[in-house]
């Protein structure tokens, strides 16, 4: 299993999410609840990649806006 990596905008913050592959699976976890891991494949984790990167989820930026 490779270690949990995190992007390099978040500097020395420990506040950040993390992401890691485990053997078929990818895993995602936020560096200040390490004991709770999401895992999905790697197909719709580089569909959410994309999907971040292209803006569609960008309406949840701000959410204190309904």
């Amino acid at each position: 299993m490779n270690g949990w990596r995190k992007a390099s905008a978040s500097g020395e913050s420990t506040d950040c999410v993390e992401v890691r592959s485990a053997g078929e699976l990818v895993e995602i976890r936020e560096s200040d609840l390490p004991e709770v891991v999401v895992r999905t494949t790697p197909r719709k984790w580089a569909a959410f990649v994309r999907g971040v990167k292209d803006g569609e989820f960008d309406r949840y930026a701000d959410f204190s806006r309904p």
